[in-house]
Order: C-alpha cells, then structure tokens, then sequence
C-alpha cells in the first residue's frame, strides 16, 4: 500500500477511536447537569448517587477523548501537509477557536466538577457542572463548523492556490453546518442515553436493587424516546440539503446508477461499481424520491452523471443503511421500555438485555454516520476546492505503517482497559450497601452521601 492509502487508513483509524468519547461526553455531561440540579431542587440523595456514579465515567471518557484528539491535530502535519498548506487560514483559526473557547472553559470547571463537591459551595460546583457541559458543546460547535465547511465550502477565495477567508460569518454558518450540528448534538444524546441504559440494566440484572439505577434508567429511555424521531425529522432535513449541495453523495447512499424520475428505495442491494449496477435488490418503487425530494415522481441524479467525481459506493451504501437500521431500533426500544417503565414500574429481564447489547449501540450508529459523511465526501478533502490525493504526505510508506501499527495496538489495550474498567466500575457499584435515605441529612451535605 501506498502512502495515501496508509495515510487514509491511519486518518479513519485515529478518527474512528476519537470520534467515540466526544459522543458520550457531550450529551452525558448534560445528563450530569440535570442529575445535580435535581438533587439540589429535591434534596433527594438518589440524585447525588446517579452523579457521584457517572461523574466517573465522565471523567474517565473525557480523558481517553482528549489524548486521541491530540493525535488526531497532529496528522495535518505528518500525514495531510497539504491541506494545512492550502486551507490552514481558515482551518487553523476555527481549531484555535475551539481551543480556546471549548476547552479552556472544560479545562478551568472540570477540577471544580470532579474534585470541588465537598471544598465549594453545592451552587458553585453545580455551576461548574453547567460549564464543562457549554464547553463539551462548544467544541462540538466548532469542530463541526470546520468539518461543515470542508463539505460545503463558502465565504473564501482562492488566492496563488491557497485559501483566504473573506467572510468569517459564511465560514461559520456554512450551508450544511446547522443541519449537521444538529444531526451530531442529537446522535450523542442518543448514545449517552443507550450508554446510561445498558449499564444502568447490567447493575439491576446483577442484583442491584438500589433505586439509582433504576432512576438513570428510566431517565435515559425517556430522553432516547424523545430524540429518537426528532433525528428522524432533523436527518429528513439533512438529506434534503445534501442533495443539494452534494447530490454525488446522495446518489451513493442510494445506490442510484442512473439519472431517473421515481427512484425505488433499496433496502438491501449489493453495489458493483466496475459494472455500475446492483445485485440482488429489494426496493420500495418511488419511496427514494418521495423521501428526498418529497415527490414521489422527483428526480434523484445518478452516480454516472460523475465518473470519477463520486466516492466508493459500497463504503457509503452500506454504513448508511447500518446507521438507519440502529436509529429504527433505538426508537423501537426506547418507546417500548418507556412505555413499560411507566406502566409497570420496571422492565422485564428480555428488555433489561437488550439494552445491555443496546449499550454502545449509538457508538455504532455514529461510526456509520461519519464514514457516510467522509468517506462520502471523496475524492474530495475540501469539497470542490482540495483533492485528498493532493493534500497526502511524501513521508515513505513503511514510516506510515510503522505508526499505524502502534496506533492500531495501542487503541486496541486502550479500548480493552475501558470496557474492564466500565463494567468492572458497574460491577462494584452493585455490591456496595446503600444508605438508607432516613439515614442520610437534608439534601445540600454532600459529604455523607454514599457516592453510588
């Protein structure tokens, strides 16, 4: 293999670890705020319990995500020279302003949040929760606004080769970005919910019958219950902009060859991109059209209007179906375990292991929605602006693989010590004698709460 292919196989290594913390942390911290304010509206201990319990987690996700970021910026120099060389005026400032928007405000409240509870006031340490979740926010904001610009690139010119920003608001609010700010707020909330569930569902299967993890259970279904038709409608909207500003990509989602008025749904077909046709179809007539254009007659463009300007088909085909199926069964069973939540009080041994095997279900779910968005994005690094082959690196191919290698191995323990630790963390929590409420104070000394 050469070195842009390594390079790609390193970039989509690097990215596929990293991507999976931000997206618990993000909505998690969230769920972090709305445990504690509970608690210091109710005074009720549960609620300090549920904090004390995924604060942890939090912390332990947050870590794992900031490392692989480091690693993940240290590519556009050693692996894409060329894409900081051509458009590091635009993508420099937006990283910096991550930088010091998002993570200077998590660096600066997470002490407070993990370590203040006992040393500050319960407002201040509840403020500093509400903190480190705006700064998990804003980084999503700003990452997504570089990675919304490079799909749909706007408010620049081109100047000797290289891009000059001219409209910083444009950059920012480019086309595609509400929608796919949107999109990845929403599928986080999703992931931290199933997170939050199956773990919550492995302790009571365990024999925990402390009223915590049947609190954070019931909280996570509802939340998932909620979000999981709004992705609907906000995803409806992002197809619709991505087939006007990308319809390429569009067309390899669908599997759409040729041009044509009507176009079927494919729920499963196998693409062959040297015969530019499917095998084995099973297709609803006209659905595709209806959904995306909402006209069951509209036109969809096909992938041979772009011969060599569209990406892998099989790639985007395939994970965005796989993305689709696990949002259907995360609305499926959120609505069946909180309609059983709220009718029987508890969900059945059944729905308690399905959503343990639901756990990181939305870590899958996001992973297939990334590979449609980049991969989909091919040949393209900045869409319509920079090749990927024009951006890659000269270093010698066995230098590549050599790093890949110990990238690859060390995610490898890395992701091993965290699903030990999680569970390992679930496990103990199950075995430790809850206090009784009668025997704890009123709601604001924290000091004596047992921290599971």
């Amino acid at each position: 293999m050469d070195a842009f292919l390594l390079s790609r196989i390193q970039f989509a290594s690097n990215m596929s670890f990293h991507i999976l913390f931000p997206t618990i942390t993000i909505a998690l911290c969230w769920f972090l705020v709305y445990f504690k304010v509970r608690f210091e509206l109710s005074g009720h201990p549960v609620w300090m319990r549920a904090y004390r319990f995924w604060v942890k987690i939090f912390a332990l996700c947050f870590a794992l995500g900031v490392v692989s970021g480091i690693t993940m910026s240290f590519q556009f120099g050693t692996n894409w020279p060329g894409f900081m060389a051509t458009v590091g005026n635009i993508a420099g400032p937006l990283l910096g302003y991550e930088v010091l928007t998002a993570f200077f405000l998590e660096a600066t409240f997470l002490g407070i949040m993990l370590f203040g509870s006992d040393r500050v006031s319960p407002r201040m340490h509840t403020l500093a929760t509400i903190m480190v979740a705006i700064g998990t926010s804003l980084s999503a904001f700003w990452i997504l606004a570089l990675n919304s610009w490079m799909q749909t690139p706007t408010g620049f010119e081109m100047r000797d080769g290289v891009a000059h920003a001219v409209d910083w608001w444009a950059i920012i609010f480019n086309p595609s970005f509400p929608y796919r700010l949107s999109h990845k707020l929403i599928a986080s909330g999703l992931t931290a919910s199933f997170f939050i569930a199956g773990i919550s569902a492995y302790r009571i299967l365990r024999g925990d019958d402390k009223q915590a993890p049947k609190l954070t259970l019931k909280t996570a279904l509802a939340v998932a219950a909620i979000l999981a038709p709004l992705q609907v409608f906000v995803g409806d909207l992002h197809g619709l902009n991505t087939l006007e500003h990308q319809p390429q990509k569009i067309a390899a989602m669908e599997g759409v060859w040729e041009t044509q008025k009507g176009a079927p749904l494919l729920l499963f077909a196998i693409p062959d991109e040297k015969e530019r046709t499917n095998h084995l179809s099973i297709a609803i007539p006209k659905l595709a059209s209806l959904i995306l254009t909402h006209d069951a007659d509209g036109e969809i463009k096909g992938l041979n209007d772009y011969i060599g300007e569209h990406p892998p088909v099989g790639p985007v085909f395939f994970s965005f179906r796989i993305m689709v199926g696990l949002g259907i069964l995360m609305l499926v069973i959120s609505w069946l375990g909180s309609w059983k939540l709220w009718r029987h009080g508890e969900l059945p041994p059944l729905l308690l292991k399905i959503c343990i095997a639901m756990t990181f279900s939305g870590w899958a779910a996001t992973l297939a929605g990334w590979y449609v968005t980049e991969i989909g994005r091919q040949p393209w690094l900045v869409q319509g602006v920079l090749r990927t082959a024009d951006a890659v690196t000269d270093v010698a191919p066995e230098n590549i693989a050599l790093s890949l290698g110990l990238y690859m191995s060390l995610y490898i323990v890395l992701m091993g010590a965290f699903l030990h630790t999680v569970f390992l963390m679930a496990r103990r929590a199950v075995d430790i004698e809850e206090i009784s409420d009668q025997d704890l104070p009123p709601a604001k000394h924290s000091k004596t709460i047992n921290p599971i």
